[in-house]
């Protein structure tokens, strides 16, 4: 690997973990909230400790529930990362740069035992615009090493995974490394499923370079602390979609599925071949099916015979 240029030196390519429309037109870069103890309590904030008290499995950082909302030190709270408030905004949206690579593997931690860099936890949530958590909502992350470049022949950090039945997610990586123009900041692809594709980056707060690079949105600041010898973020993506309260349950009358070998809950393998809807199609990467990510819908897991 070599040195890399700056994100905003070139466009990046077009490509997407799955298909969709562009970003909705209000998915714009702009000002993030302004951070202040008369903020009032968000409804997100209030779903999200309903469910601890219900015992909901969420992600936990160092024994408290990994809420974006994490405290900035003694008398000092952070604002939403973005807040998710009836009527607000979704996340930010920022172009995805030249080093996007499609197919990642699924996986949840970016590094491995020989990993040099300062260890990171990030961890948080994806909710929909009413503020209600999506579960099997796509993340693909990618990023530079602890030097500062990208790995273009294959996919060290980088990596996809869904979140879990809260809306959760947890990532294992490497506090990313600096390059000529760019501040430090973690690339993602967010996706509810069968809806549009967000295309966003994660920033560290106090980085000198915050002030000089163009790209940096406030709004995308996560909430960082130390943890040991590493650190630990969060951050609650809020998508252009509505989510669907409550657990759900069948339509009335049910709706039959397409027919097929296909089914939700099964684990393939790359090289299984199923068929769904009255066409074959051929597994490209490992994973367990859910539903609302049917083989036409998903070409990343799937390709069509």
């Amino acid at each position: 690997m070599t040195p890399t240029p700056p994100d905003h030196s070139r466009p990046g390519p077009a490509a997407t973990p799955h298909p969709g429309p562009p970003p909705a037109s209000g998915l714009t870069p702009g000002p993030g909230p302004a951070p202040g103890p008369e903020r009032m309590i968000s409804r997100k904030s209030l779903l999200k400790a309903a469910a601890v008290a219900a015992g909901a499995a969420i992600p936990l950082l160092t024994g408290t529930v990994a809420l974006a909302r994490d405290s900035a030190g003694p008398g000092r709270s952070l604002p939403a990362t973005p807040t998710c408030d009836d009527g607000d905004g979704p996340t930010h949206d920022q172009i995805e740069g030249p080093y996007f690579k499609p197919n990642s593997p699924l996986r949840t931690k970016l590094v491995t035992p020989g990993t040099a860099g300062t260890p990171l936890t990030v961890s948080g949530y994806v909710l929909g615009r009413n503020c209600v958590p999506l579960p099997g909502a796509l993340l693909d992350f990618w990023q530079a090493d602890d030097a500062g470049n990208y790995d273009m022949a294959g996919y060290t950090l980088r990596g996809h995974q869904f979140t879990d039945s809260t809306g959760a997610f947890s990532l294992g990586t490497i506090v990313p490394g600096l390059y000529p123009g760019r501040t430090r900041h973690i690339h993602v692809k967010a996706q509810a499923p069968g809806q549009p594709v967000l295309t966003t980056q994660l920033y560290f707060p106090g980085e000198p370079r915050n002030s000089t690079d163009t790209l940096f949105d406030a709004a995308l600041l996560m909430a960082v602390r130390g943890a040991g010898s590493g650190k630990e973020g969060t951050f609650d993506f809020v998508l252009n979609v509505d989510g669907t309260p409550g657990p759900g349950g069948p339509t009335d009358p049910p709706t039959d599925p397409p027919g097929g070998t296909w089914a939700p809950g099964q684990a393939y393998k790359a090289g299984d071949r199923v068929t769904y809807g009255g066409a074959a199609y051929r597994c490209v990467q490992a994973h367990t099916s859910m539903t609302g990510w049917e083989p036409p819908d998903v070409p990343a897991l799937w390709a069509r015979e």
